[in-house]
């Protein structure tokens, strides 16, 4: 198995994703969604969690890895004694059925491979019930069924599947496993080679639509290709990431179950999307986001399930040791249920992008903005448990009532911009209400910052947001103050901590954690807009370089080891990079005011 999150490759369907080892074995994979129960889950325990590897027999790591021009085909490539082979990884965007289709290609001589096929449904829990007839094989346990077709032969042992064959150089051989309900008769497979020329077509029509050629374009379409695969294509949500319970400590209780579409999150993705030239996501999330927040908007939730439920109990699994035995893996969470004020602003942000970009704002949907307004008008002076979800107690954090402020500020520019109707007065003086107290109470005067909550010693990498919503000048002595004081006391080792995560203004949790790798983009942003150019690139560059072979950014990253930590891919992450490589391709702040 894998040792390391990067040694991770992704492929998906738009419903779903699975994490491909640079051995070759597929270590995890949920079905039918992004947040169902996971059939390969070695990834957080050992290989009786279950796993499918394939790869020449006796071999290792693999000798190279790369995806195929820009799409999510993964070639995964070894050199052996006796040849070359390369295994082709694919899912194909889902038809009726959910399909991972797996082709060996010989290269050059003959090679031995083997094929060890160990389905464990319910995150490695449930012993399905196999049957094999030659060339297929179907899997049953409880509601999930899994067929698994191939021209060679299948051999059971227990409840595991094998193939040995040999491939020549010119051949390929296919292998296709098939998702369906088990009450359902079971599908036809996908023919994989056709499945092949389709997913490649798909990706290169898609990406065909970027608006970017910057100097940073391979890495701009790998990671907007990451955030589409963390779409789902059915419902238009889009989850954090597509694991659960990757570390962010190694050997660490930190470990959070993220396949669920957070507000925020979504709202940076889209944002990322629509200045690119991708409309057409915005406008399935906005549907999405109107049908999930109906109701009372004082029970808006930071995250909901991808086809909007509310309900995501926490629970953990006993029975899985967690990624390099940090324990405990959890699916569902607990956050779900905190009170996070920024979110209000971030939807308002949100729907307020989406109306400059040409998309008319509905009744319904602006009848949801004022109610979401209306409701922070009566909470933003509460405190709340703050962007990063801390588990102590509340507090009155600046990011939270900054992103009031965001919100009062878009709907009085909708009114004035826009035409719609509404109390722009009351609003403007909500606005500036929000603005005063953040400044007086959010702000220490004597070192020149703001602070993390009001009344507070601690910094926090979010404020480096601060300019970029609007709420002051990227030139404004207070943002410089916060900028310097940022990278005196949360850059270690040439990266940026979310916060202090110890201490009396902790956040509640046992533990440290890596480097946030979004707050590393968030600061070349800010080093480019108050004019330090060269420090910003240096910064972009340095981040962009934890991306792994494959172009793929976790969560966090540990600059002592040197490894990624948490979990992967991380929607966060990624639209961190599109948005502060479009920034660096413009003018800093400083140079366009000179001008």
């Amino acid at each position: 198995m894998a040792s390391r999150i990067e040694d991770y490759g992704l492929i998906g369907d738009l419903q779903t994703a699975a994490l491909v080892g640079v051995d070759g074995s597929i270590d995890w994979l949920c079905l039918p969604r992004f947040d169902s129960p996971a059939c390969f889950a070695s990834l957080l325990g050992d290989h009786d969690a279950g796993h499918w590897r394939l790869a020449p027999d006796g071999a290792g790591r693999c000798s190279s890895r790369q995806y195929r021009d820009d799409t999510l085909v993964l070639e995964t490539f070894w050199e052996t004694d006796d040849g070359a082979v390369r295994v082709i990884d694919l899912m194909p965007p889902r038809g009726r059925a959910a399909d991972v289709v797996r082709i060996v290609e010989g290269v050059r001589g003959t090679v031995r491979m083997r094929s060890h096929l160990r389905l464990r449904f319910d995150y490695g829990h449930v012993l399905p019930w196999l049957e094999v007839d030659r060339g297929c094989a179907t899997a049953v346990a409880g509601p999930d069924a899994v067929l698994v077709t191939t021209p060679v032969a299948l051999e059971r042992d227990g409840a595991d599947l094998y193939s040995h064959f040999d491939v020549s150089a010119g051949q390929r051989v296919p292998m296709v496993l098939t998702h369906y309900r088990a009450w359902e008769p079971a599908p036809i497979a996908a023919d994989a080679e056709d499945a092949l020329i389709d997913t490649v077509e798909f990706w290169n029509g898609w990406i065909d639509q970027l608006r970017y050629d910057g100097r940073w374009a391979p890495a701009v379409r790998r990671s907007l290709i990451v955030l589409k695969a963390l779409t789902d294509a059915v419902t238009g949500g889009i989850v954090a990431a597509a694991t659960t319970s990757l570390p962010e400590q190694i050997g660490g209780s930190r470990n959070w179950d993220y396949r669920f579409c957070w507000l925020r999150d979504a709202s940076f993705t889209l944002q990322a999307m629509l200045g690119t030239g991708y409309v057409e996501e915005a406008k399935a999330w906005r549907a999405w986001l109107l049908r999930a927040v109906a109701g009372d908007p004082a029970d808006l939730q930071i995250m909901y399930a991808l086809d909007g439920s509310r309900r995501i109990p926490e629970s953990e699994l006993d029975w899985l040791g967690g990624f390099e035995g940090s324990s405990p893996v959890r699916i569902g969470n607990a956050a779900s249920e905190q009170r996070q004020l920024d979110v209000w602003g971030e939807v308002l942000e949100t729907l307020h992008m989406a109306r400059t970009h040409g998309m008319a704002t509905t009744e319904e949907g602006w009848t949801v903005q004022v109610a979401l307004l209306e409701h922070l008008a009566q909470t933003w002076r509460e405190p709340d448990n703050g962007l990063w979800e801390m588990r102590g107690p509340q507090r009155h954090f600046v990011h939270s009532k900054v992103l009031a402020w965001v919100g009062a500020d878009r709907m009085v520019k909708a009114v004035e911009r826009d035409g719609v109707d509404g109390p722009v007065e009351r609003w403007r003086a909500l606005r500036q209400e929000i603005h005063d107290d953040v400044c007086t109470y959010g702000f220490d005067a004597e070192r020149n910052t703001f602070t993390q909550f009001y009344d507070s010693q601690g910094l926090d990498a979010a404020l480096l947001l601060l300019p970029q919503v609007g709420f002051l000048p990227w030139d404004d002595p207070r943002i410089v103050g916060t900028v310097d004081a940022i990278g005196r006391e949360l850059v270690r080792d040439g990266f940026v901590m979310r916060y202090r995560a110890d201490g009396d203004e902790g956040d509640g949790l046992t533990g440290q954690e890596g480097a946030f790798v979004a707050c590393n983009f968030w600061y070349a942003d800010a080093l480019w807009e108050i004019g330090r150019a060269d420090e910003a690139t240096e910064v972009f560059e340095r981040t962009i370089g934890l991306a792994n072979d494959l172009g793929l950014l976790s969560e966090e990253y540990d600059p002592r080891t040197g490894r990624q930590l948490g979990n992967v891919p991380q929607a966060f992450s990624h639209v961190g990079l599109v948005t502060t490589a479009r920034r660096l391709a413009g003018e800093p702040k400083a140079k366009r005011e000179s001008v």
